[in-house]
């Protein structure tokens, strides 16, 4: 399985969150940029996932990212995030057209690579399926088969955009998986689950509680 996974620049990004590592804007983008690292430190040590491609074009992002050996191209042409997640997932289908790609969301601090794992493999003999948010009305991943085209929907009421694609929902018990974060209150709700290193780095001493 290939991942796209793609980040915003660290000004724009979570808007909704500001505040919650502290008032100074460069705490908020510490924030976003940890809510990146430890979604990316998962995938990466997720066994079914050969490649990790990250779409960004912030230059903070590319290069505590490549730092990690992670690869990093900036955003193509069409602005936005479908369209950030076909420009990888057009990459990736380049490199190795007979590959599986999927689309995971940069904002899953408490993911576990085995999580990553299990929804990999429950989606096996699916042509697209995807995994819920937490209120199940969000996508934190999709997946595509071989020779399908990844068709990504994100955005408001993208599970039911999702599901009339055609997409199976994918109904595993990954609460890191699907615990996406936007508002302070997701992150609480991330912070119960567990928050990965970088996450925790930066809220200390600040408390999402």
């Amino acid at each position: 399985m290939d991942l796209v996974v793609p980040v915003k620049r660290l000004t724009e990004a979570k808007t909704r969150l500001r505040g919650a590592a502290g008032d100074d804007p460069a705490a908020h983008a510490r924030l976003t940029l940890a809510l990146a690292h430890d979604t990316v430190a998962a995938a990466r040590d997720a066994r079914l996932v050969d490649r990790l491609l990250v779409v960004s074009s912030d230059p903070v992002v590319a290069a505590a990212l490549a730092a990690l050996g992670i690869e990093v191209v900036p955003d193509g042409p069409v602005p936005g995030l479908n369209a950030a997640y076909a420009h990888g997932a057009a990459l990736l289908r380049a490199r190795r057209p007979d590959g599986a790609v999927g689309a995971l969301q940069a904002d899953l601090p408490a993911l576990r690579p085995a999580e990553l794992d299990a929804a990999i493999t429950a989606a096996a003999g699916h042509a697209r399926a995807f995994c819920a948010d937490a209120d199940g009305t969000g996508t934190t991943l999709l997946l595509a088969a071989p020779g399908t085209d990844l068709d990504p929907r994100f955005g408001v009421g993208s599970a039911a955009g999702h599901a009339l694609s055609g997409a199976v929902a994918l109904d595993g018990d990954w609460p890191g998986l699907r615990r996406d974060v936007d508002t302070p209150e997701d992150l609480g709700a991330a912070a119960d689950v567990g928050l990965g290193a970088h996450t925790r780095a930066v809220l200390v001493p600040c408390s999402p509680h």
